[in-house]
C-alpha cells in the first residue's frame, strides 16, 4: 500500500492537471454557479408575475402600479446584473446592484424576522463578494503605489476575505439532523471547508468538496422529481442553487488560487 504522502501526492498532482486543462473555462463555470441563485429567481419572477406583484401588493398594500414596479426592478435588477457578471462586464457595478436586490427582498419578504432565510440571504452577499475580490484583484491599477509588506498586497488579503465568507456560504447547508450519515456529511465538509479558509492544501480540499457537494445536490434537492404544486419542490430548488452558489465560490477559489495570505503559500518559504 503507498504511503500516505503518496497518495496525497498524487492527489495533489491529480488536481493540478485538472486545473492546467480546464483554466480558462473555471473562471466562467464559477461565475455561473455564483450567481445561479440569482439566475433562477429573475426567471421565476417572470414566470410568476402576477403572483409576485399581488404578493407586494398583499402584504405592504402599496397598489398594483408600486407593486409592478417593485416586482420589475427586482427581476430585472437580478437578470441584468447575472448577465454583466457572466460577460464580466462593470462586474463591481453589477455586484452592487445585485447587494440592493438582497436589501430589497430582505425587507419586502420579511426576511430579516426569518434566521434561517437571513442567513441565507447573506450567504449570497458572502458570494457577491467574493465575485467583487475578484474582479478587484484583476484590477491591480487600483492598488498601484499601495506599499506591501513581505510581498502581500491588499488584493491577496481580499481573497484572504473571500475564503472566509465561504465559511459562511457552506454553513447556510448544514443540516443538524441526528442521522448517522447527516452527521458524517455536516463533518466532512466542514473539515474540508476549514482547510479551504485557512489555505492549506487549498485547491485539493476546494475540488474534494466540489465533487461532494455536486452528487449530494443531485441526490438530495432532485426538485425536478417533485410536482411543481408541491412545496417540496420550491424548497428543494431553493436548496439546489444554493448549494450551486457555494460550489461556485469554490470553484472560484481554486482557479485564483489561495493567495498569499494562506498556510500553502507560507510552505513555499519554509
Amino acid at each position: 500500500m503507498a504511503p500516505n504522502g503518496d497518495l496525497m501526492g498524487a492527489a495533489e498532482d491529480l488536481a493540478d492537471q485538472f486545473l492546467r486543462g480546464t483554466k480558462r473555462y473555471l473562471p466562467h463555470l464559477a461565475h455561473l454557479c455564483l450567481i445561479s441563485t440569482f439566475l433562477e429567481d429573475g426567471i421565476r419572477m417572470w414566470f410568476q408575475w402576477n403572483e409576485q406583484r399581488d404578493y407586494i401588493n398583499m402584504s405592504w398594500g402599496s397598489g398594483t402600479v408600486l407593486a409592478t414596479l417593485f416586482v420589475l426592478l427586482n427581476m430585472s435588477g437580478q437578470l441584468v446584473g447575472c448577465v454583466l457578471v457572466l460577460a464580466r462586464r462593470f462586474v463591481p457595478y453589477a455586484c452592487f446592484g445585485l447587494f440592493g436586490i438582497i436589501f430589497m427582498q430582505t425587507v419586502a419578504y420579511s426576511i430579516l424576522w426569518d434566521l434561517k432565510f437571513l442567513m441565507r440571504n447573506l450567504a449570497l452577499g458572502g458570494g457577491l463578494l467574493l465575485l467583487l475580490a475578484e474582479s478587484r484583484s484583476e484590477g491591480k491599477s487600483m492598488f498601484a503605489g499601495v506599499p506591501t509588506m513581505d510581498d502581500i498586497s491588499p488584493r491577496q488579503y481580499m481573497q484572504l476575505g473571500g475564503r472566509l465568507l465561504l465559511v459562511l456560504m457552506f454553513m447556510t447547508l448544514l443540516h443538524f439532523e441526528l442521522s448517522a450519515f447527516t452527521i458524517f456529511q455536516d463533518i466532512f465538509g466542514m473539515a474540508f471547508i476549514i482547510l479551504v479558509a485557512i489555505g492549506f492544501k487549498t485547491k485539493l480540499a476546494a475540488l474534494t468538496l466540489v465533487l461532494w457537494l455536486f452528487v449530494i445536490n443531485l441526490v438530495q434537492n432532485a426538485f425536478w422529481n417533485i410536482p411543481t404544486y408541491r412545496p417540496l419542490h420550491d424548497f428543494l430548488k431553493y436548496d439546489f442553487f444554493q448549494t450551486m452558489s457555494v460550489i461556485g465560490g469554490l470553484l472560484l477559489v481554486v482557479a485564483l488560487g489561495p493567495g498569499g495570505v494562506s498556510m500553502d503559500e507560507h510552505k513555499k518559504k519554509w
